[in-house]
């Protein structure tokens, strides 16, 4: 067919990062490659940012303590005091999450973040955990947060219902807001792009709708990384004090 050949969802296959053989589990991916430059980021940030622990820090000691402190006031707001002990995990959430985002904006990158297998495993890491420490802390109390005390008796069982229904889709809701927000945004992306080239010294339409596409990728990826770390929050709270 004639006109631009645009593939905006081409940037998301999984490929090998060595010939091009199938994809086992343990073949090195351009996912796992991302992967751990994005883990390798966020060490870079709080260890080798923060070795001085100068009183006059450093930009990036002023970035690891800004975020610490950010995500710690976070935990205490949504979940209480008691939820402190979570926090070194919620704070690596975040940040792994952020710099994963953020990687995914470089151009010929790949965002890991983009896709389900890797949200799905971090919503669900999220699911277990909070339900584990909901029936460890309260035992069968935890169950009581199904159960809307403060309705009328008669609509208590169905309340039941769709609090137990909705309580089993977070992970799916959890994870499916932050990969499809990023996948949406970078084939908006890629199709604009493309235009761009097709386009040729008439794609400066194009062009500004990338530069502003972008710099609007760069708030969602910022913001969902917030957004999944509240929520994080939000269902820790809920298995802490499962009454409330």
């Amino acid at each position: 067919m004639d006109g631009p050949n645009i593939h905006p969802m081409d940037q998301f296959i999984v490929s090998p990062l060595f010939g091009d053989g199938p994809v086992h589990w343990y073949t090195p991916t351009n996912v796992t490659l991302w992967m751990a430059l994005a883990i390798a980021s966020v060490a870079a940030l709080m260890v080798l940012g923060t070795r001085g622990r100068a009183v006059i820090p450093s930009r990036s000691q002023s970035m690891a303590e800004l975020a610490y402190g950010f995500v710690r006031k976070m935990v205490e707001d949504v979940a209480g005091k008691d939820a402190l002990p979570f926090f070194p995990y919620i704070f690596t959430l975040f940040l792994f999450i952020l710099f994963a985002n953020f990687l995914g904006l470089i151009p010929m990158s790949f965002t890991t973040t983009s896709h389900i297998a890797v949200t799905a495993i971090l919503a669900a890491a999220v699911f277990i955990t909070v339900t584990a420490v909901g029936f460890i802390k309260n035992g069968a109390g935890f169950l009581s947060l199904f159960w809307v005390a403060s309705a009328p008796l008669a609509l208590r069982p169905v309340l039941a219902i769709i609090e137990v229904i909705s309580y089993f889709v977070r992970p799916v809701s959890h994870s499916i807001r932050l990969a499809g927000n990023l996948m949406a945004g970078h084939a908006v992306l890629k199709v604009f792009a493309g235009f761009a080239g097709a386009m040729g010294l008439a794609g400066i339409a194009p062009i500004l709708g990338v530069v502003a596409i972008y710099g609007l990728e760069v708030l969602v990826s910022a913001i969902q990384a917030y957004v999944f770390t509240i929520l994080t929050c939000v269902y820790l709270k809920d298995a802490l004090h499962p009454h409330h």
